[in-house]
C-alpha cells in the first residue's frame, strides 16, 4: 500500500506527530492524500511548490518542508530514544512551548500527550479521528475547516466546536499578515 491509499481510519502510528499532532488532520496532508486541489492552494499561499509541500505523515518518508526542515521535536525524540515528547524528562520544553503557542491546530498539544500516555497510542488515533471527524458525513477535517470540507456542516468537527473563536482569530491575524506582503 502507498501513502497515499492509506486508511485513516485505522491507528497508524507513521500519523501520529511525535510533538501530538494528528497528521490525518493537517491541511497539507490532506490535500497531499486526496485533495490536489487544496494542496495547489496551499502552495500558492505558501509561495512554494507542490513538492515541497506534499506529507504523508511525521513518521513518513515525505514530509512537507515545515516538518522536514523546522521540526526539533523529530531529530531530539530520535536522540534520546523515545516516541512522543511526552515521555521525555524534560517534558515540556521550551521548543515545544514555543511551537505549541504559535498555531491554533495546536492548542490540544498537552491533552494528546497525556492521551497517549494514559491509553496508548491506538486509543488516542482512535480518539482522534472521532475528534476531527464531522458528525454527519465522517470526513476528517482540519482545525482550519470551519465548515465541513466535503458536506458543509457547522461545525466540521469538535476540534474546531471547541476552539472555533481562536481559530478563526488567528486566521484574520494571517490573512491581515499576508495582505500586507
Amino acid at each position: 500500500m502507498n501513502d497515499g491509499q492509506m486508511n485513516l481510519f485505522a491507528p497508524d502510528k507513521r500519523l501520529a506527530a511525535i510533538c501530538g499532532l494528528f497528521c490525518p488532520a493537517c491541511t497539507l496532508f490532506i490535500g497531499t492524500s486526496e485533495d490536489p486541489d487544496r494542496l495547489n492552494a496551499s502552495a500558492a499561499r505558501l509561495q512554494r511548490q507542490i513538492e515541497e509541500i506534499q506529507c504523508y505523515g511525521c513518521r513518513s518518508e515525505k514530509r512537507c518542508f515545515f516538518c522536514h526542515e523546522n521540526c526539533k521535536m523529530a531529530k531530539c525524540a530520535a536522540e534520546k530514544g523515545i516516541e512522543f515528547c511526552g515521555q521525555c524528562d524534560e517534558y515540556p520544553c521550551s521548543e515545544l512551548k514555543l511551537f505549541q503557542s504559535q498555531m491554533p491546530h495546536r492548542i490540544e498539544l498537552w491533552k494528546s500527550q497525556a492521551r497517549i500516555k494514559e491509553v496508548g497510542v491506538e486509543k488516542w488515533y482512535a480518539e482522534m479521528v472521532e475528534h476531527y471527524s464531522c458528525p454527519e458525513c465522517r470526513t476528517i477535517n482540519s482545525a482550519y475547516d470551519i465548515v465541513c470540507r466535503k458536506c458543509g456542516t457547522t461545525p466540521s468537527c469538535s476540534y474546531v466546536s471547541l476552539h472555533k473563536d481562536q481559530i478563526v482569530q488567528d486566521l484574520i491575524k494571517i490573512t491581515a499578515l499576508a495582505s500586507k506582503e
